[in-house]
């Protein structure tokens, strides 16, 4: 009994070493590149700091107190909100139609896959010069259509306050559709084949199925594209950077351009990490609170 109990032990022992010495790197790295510039950007956001000098001169919480009561912040994270939302009930909806499209269609449909997932093959950058060009009133495709239905051209989407950030969220679902139909339509190849067999035997429609049988069993895969989405949506940044710069009037503006405005554009680098900071708070709070949410519904 006792050298059953030694050897338990002895397994218990080595097991840890083992994970130790595995992990270890794992929270080295982790240690530097993301624990210690969440610190460091607190730290820093307590000073005032042009990024250029040696020297920091210490505010205390002079730049929080000055984000508490910035405007443009308050519309940036409003701006922010309004493309987590558009986001989630946009391109998961649409992901979540293609994809069942493409699972019902079989191998006859993979070249749209492959066309579908396109978007994602490319920068964002590169998306965000494409669409700027598309937006321009005087040569873009969207002003060309509409003089060739007739109207007057000269749209301009990105140049008019009231319609610049509705037109980078439709970039943004472009963008990110493709994503998330790669990620439902891995989840309805995995549901097992002898339920949609036994569905369609019984006399189930295709969408009697994907209601009643694949949309219920893919609850946990949603929940996570819906966490994805509203986490990507709150620290957007390069694409809507190149195509407005947060404008026209702040119309674009969100956290991250903000951020990276005053950091490395305007050199107020203490205020930017103050910034930068209030943000990781915020999208904290909300992504624990969305979980939340989420989770206790299923509990109940």
């Amino acid at each position: 009994m006792q050298a059953t109990r030694s050897l338990s032990e002895y397994r218990k022992k080595s097991t840890f070493i083992a994970t130790t010495v595995f992990l270890l790197p794992v929270f080295f790295f982790i240690l530097i590149f993301i624990i210690y510039p969440i610190i460091d950007s607190f730290w820093l956001s307590l000073h005032e700091w042009n990024g250029i000098t040696s020297g920091k001169t210490f505010l205390g919480l002079e730049n929080w107190k000055t984000l508490m009561g910035d405007k443009i912040f308050f519309k940036a994270f409003l701006n922010n909100m309004i493309i987590v939302v558009l986001s989630i009930a946009i391109q998961l909806p649409i992901a979540m139609a293609i994809a069942f499209l493409l699972d019902t269609g079989g191998k006859k449909l993979n070249f749209l896959k492959m066309i579908y997932f396109l978007p994602m093959l490319m920068s964002s950058v590169a998306i965000g010069f494409l669409f700027k060009y598309t937006y321009d009133p005087q040569f873009g495709l969207i002003s060309a259509v509409d003089t060739m239905l007739g109207g007057e051209g000269m749209i301009d989407v990105l140049g008019d306050p009231r319609r610049a950030i509705f037109g980078v969220i439709a970039v943004v679902c472009w963008q990110f559709v493709p994503f998330y139909m790669v990620y439902f339509l891995a989840a309805l190849s995995s549901l097992p084949v002898e339920i949609y067999e036994a569905s369609i035997i019984d006399g189930a429609s295709y969408g009697q199925y994907f209601w009643k049988v694949a949309l219920p069993s893919m609850k946990g895969t949603i929940k996570s594209a819906a966490i994805l989405s509203l986490v990507g949506s709150l620290k957007y940044f390069d694409l809507i950077y190149v195509m407005t710069q947060g404008g026209p009037d702040g119309a674009t503006e969100l956290m991250a351009t903000y951020m990276y405005k005053n950091a490395f554009t305007i050199g107020k680098m203490g205020y930017g990490a103050a910034v930068a900071s209030g943000m990781f708070i915020i999208i904290t709070v909300i992504s624990l609170v969305t979980l939340r949410v989420i989770n206790g519904k299923e509990e109940a």
